[in-house]
C-alpha cells in the first residue's frame, strides 16, 4: 500500500481540490435532475430544455447527442448542449464526413482556476488510432480532430482519459460546412458496466515510478484491465470508478472509516466530482439506469476498504454487509445483468470476505447470476509499480486476460 509520505501529499491535493470547489462550485443537494431527461434544472431554479435527440441547428453549429454520435458510458448534456463527460472512458463515437473537423472541449471550474495536477486528459482516435492528447488547462481547448484535403468518411472517438473526481470537460457543439455530417456508430450487441477504484480508472499507469503520487495527466483509462477487457470482448463499456473510493470506507491511514469516500452513495448519479460544471456536480445528477442496460456487471471494490478493516473480524463483518447491501443496489438497477465480484490486484485482503458476502447474499435472495474473480496480485518484480504502487499495464494486462476468460465463460461469449 502506500506509504505516509504519499498519502499526506495526497489529502493535500484533495484539500486543495475541495478549497477549490468550496469557492467555485453549486452542489445541488436539495434534489437531483436526470442526467437523461428532457428537462433540467437550472441554478437559478428555472428549467430549460435538455435535448437528446433530434436535429440541432444553433447558429450553424451542430450538438453530439443521441442523433450525431454515439454516446459512451455515463454522459450529459447541458444548458448550452455541451456533452459533458465525468467518468473514466467516457465520451463519444460517431461517424464524420468531410476535410476538417475542429472540435471545442469545454473545462469545468477546475480548468477555469488553473489547477493544473487535476485537469482533465482527453484523447481523440481517428479510425481506431490516438491522434490528439490532451490536458483541458483552459476553459475551452480546442482539437483538430481531422484534417484532409479531400473530403473523407472516418471514425472519430474521443475519450476522457482522466476520472471524475478530479474534473469534468465537455464536447461543444461543432461548426460543419457544407456537404459535412456526423451520423453515430452502431451500438455493440455486447455491454459491460463497471464499477471500481483507482484500478478501474487506470491511475498513474503513465507513471511507472512507485513513488510518485497522483496526477491527471499519468492516468489512462484505456491502459486499465477494464477497458481492456471491454475491447477484447467487443463490447461497449460503461464505468463507475472513483480513486480512493471503496464499500465502507475510503482508503485511510487511520483507525475510522471514511465514510464519505464510498462508491454506493453515488452509484446512482452521473458521477462525483470536486469539480463542477453549469453550476452542477456529476453527483446532483440522476442517472437513468434505462440508458445504458449491461449483460454483464463488474464490481472491484475492497481494496480501499481492506484499509480500514485490516485483520478486525468486526471490521471485516462491516464490509461484507456493506457488501450485501450493494448488490442488492447493483441487482435493483439492472435486473438481468450477470454480475461479476472482483478483487486482488492490488491486495487481497477481502477477498475471503467478499465471497462470504456473496454466498449470502445469494442464500437470501435466491440470486444464482453472481460470480467470483480473483486476481493474481500484482508482482512488482516482474511487472513493476506505476505511481503510489499502483498496477502497471503490464499488470493491468494479465488481470483482464483473467476476468475475459471468466466473462467468456459465463457468458458463451
Amino acid at each position: 500500500m502506500k506509504s505516509k509520505r504519499i498519502i499526506a501529499a495526497l489529502l493535500a491535493m484533495m484539500l486543495s481540490v475541495t478549497a477549490l470547489t468550496a469557492c467555485g462550485s453549486s452542489d445541488s443537494s436539495d434534489g437531483t435532475t436526470s442526467a437523461n431527461s428532457s428537462t433540467v434544472q437550472n441554478a437559478d431554479g428555472n428549467t430549460s430544455k435538455n435535448e437528446q435527440t433530434g436535429d440541432i441547428d444553433m447558429e450553424g453549429l451542430t450538438a453530439i447527442n443521441d442523433s450525431t454520435a454515439k454516446r459512451v458510458g455515463r454522459t450529459y448534456i447541458g444548458d448550452d448542449n455541451t456533452l459533458w463527460l465525468a467518468l473514466s472512458g467516457s465520451g463519444a463515437e460517431f461517424t464524420y464526413t468531410g476535410k476538417k473537423l475542429e472540435l471545442t472541449i469545454k473545462g469545468d471550474n477546475v480548468a477555469k482556476a488553473g489547477n493544473d495536477g487535476n485537469n482533465a486528459r482527453v484523447a481523440v482516435y481517428v479510425n481506431g488510432e490516438r491522434t490528439s492528447d490532451v490536458m483541458i488547462d483552459a476553459p475551452e481547448v480546442k482539437i483538430t480532430a481531422f484534417e484532409s484535403s479531400e473530403a473523407q468518411t472516418v471514425d472519430i472517438q474521443v475519450i476522457k482519459l482522466s476520472e471524475c473526481a478530479m474534473s469534468c470537460c465537455g464536447i461543444m457543439p461543432v461548426k460543419l460546412g457544407d456537404g459535412e455530417s456526423l451520423t453515430p456508430v452502431a451500438a455493440k450487441e455486447r455491454k459491460i458496466e463497471f464499477i471500481g477504484d483507482s484500478i478501474t480508472c487506470g491511475y498513474g499507469v503513465d507513471d511507472e515510478v512507485k513513488e510518485h503520487s497522483f496526477q491527471t495527466k499519468t492516468e489512462d483509462v484505456t491502459k486499465a484491465y477494464a477497458y481492456k477487457t471491454a475491447m477484447a470482448l467487443d463490447a461497449d463499456y460503461s464505468m463507475f470508478s472513483v480513486s480512493g473510493y471503496g464499500i465502507i470506507s475510503g482508503y485511510t491511514t487511520g483507525k475510522e472509516p471514511v465514510t464519505a469516500q464510498t462508491i454506493p452513495q453515488y452509484y446512482g448519479s452521473l458521477g462525483f466530482s470536486y469539480g463542477s460544471f453549469d453550476g452542477k456536480t456529476p453527483q446532483s445528477l440522476e442517472w437513468d439506469f434505462e440508458s445504458f442496460k449491461p449483460q454483464v456487471v463488474v464490481i472491484n471494490l475492497g481494496t480501499n476498504d481492506a484499509s480500514y478493516t485490516k485483520s478486525n473480524k468486526e471490521h471485516k463483518e462491516e464490509y461484507k454487509l456493506g457488501y450485501i447491501d450493494f448488490l442488492k443496489q447493483v441487482r435493483e438497477k439492472n435486473p438481468d445483468a450477470e454480475i461479476f465480484c472482483t478483487l486482488g490486484i492490488m491486495d487481497n485482503t477481502l477477498v475471503k470476505t467478499m465471497a462470504e458476502a456473496m454466498k449470502d447474499y445469494m442464500d437470501e435472495t435466491g440470486d444464482t447470476k453472481v460470480h467470483a474473480v480473483q486476481y493474481d496480485l500484482q508482482d512488482g518484480n516482474t511487472d513493476g509499480y506505476a505511481a503510489d504502487w499502483h498496477p502497471t499495464e503490464a499488470t493491468h494486462e494479465k488481470a483482464s486476460a483473467k476476468l475475459t476468460e471468466e466473462i467468456k465463460k459465463v457468458m458463451n461469449w
